[in-house]
């Protein structure tokens, strides 16, 4: 008798740590990090080398749009880099903004690859006399 109540207990034990792993495998998928984030904001009279704020990339590539943009020379020129400490911040490539002078919701858009992960940043105008405006800026990751 006790070990038919043993063998019972065995039992249910496996079916509710099967049912336990396959909660906690459903929990971990919903709960892992969206492989894409992004965030939005203005850029009101930046002086030339205005750097944005940094955000965290888990990898992949990066795309930053400006909408409605306004300064003297009509032209954003905008760098990625990557925010790493105590050495000098890598930079890549530059996008020439100009679309985003020619009205309300004319927009221009740069796209980087994959640079790792890491914190990044990007920084506007550098050598430039200018300072910018810029109505919406969306950066996607």
């Amino acid at each position: 008798m006790k070990s038919m109540r043993l063998s019972a207990l065995r039992e249910s034990g496996r079916r509710a740590a099967v049912v336990g792993l396959g909660i906690a495998a459903v929990v971990g998928l919903a709960s892992s990090p969206a492989q894409a984030a992004s965030w939005s904001s203005t850029i009101v009279g930046a002086d030339p080398g205005f750097e944005s704020r940094r955000w965290y990339d888990g990898g992949g590539s990066t795309n930053i749009t400006f909408t409605d943009c306004s300064s003297d020379v009509h032209v954003a020129n905008v760098t990625l880099r990557k925010d790493l400490d105590f050495q000098p911040d890598p930079q890549y490539s530059t996008a020439s903004f100009t679309n985003c002078f020619n009205g309300t919701y004319a927009t221009s858009s740069g796209n980087w690859g994959d640079h790792g992960e890491g914190n990044y940043y990007f920084a506007v105008n550098y050598g430039s006399s200018a300072m910018l405006w810029v109505r919406t800026l969306t950066v996607n990751y």
